[in-house]
């Protein structure tokens, strides 16, 4: 059985608030690349619901911050249509996040 290892180190100033974000995945040779936010979501069997973090450092603006989260729903997209097999309902999630992108610039229309 192998096993794969992701680590990620968060820094933070005296109110605990992120400063920065690294993480290294030594099977995928990323060694300390940083980043300015993160979200992880896992699913928890025992309770048939997701537990998430979401992390961003002072430095995200809204602008970025924009960005992040309409490319992490198309990724989400991507995902549920692999894991399901479901296009049409994959493209219903685009369609509405390229809707949202349009209307919080991210997108020109």
């Amino acid at each position: 059985m192998a096993e794969n290892k992701i680590e990620i180190k968060v820094e933070t100033d005296e109110n605990h608030v992120p400063t920065g974000i690294h993480w290294t995945a030594p099977n995928e040779k990323i060694e300390d690349r940083s980043a300015k936010a993160m979200t992880l979501v896992f699913w928890d069997e025992e309770k048939t619901s997701t537990m998430n973090m979401d992390l961003w450092t002072k430095e995200m603006s809204v602008e970025e911050m924009r960005h992040f989260v309409c490319q992490s729903m198309m990724l989400l997209a991507d995902t549920f249509e692999r894991a399901t097999n479901d296009k049409a309902h994959a493209e219903a999630v685009r369609g509405f996040t390229t809707e949202l992108a349009k209307r919080v610039g991210v997108l020109e229309e």
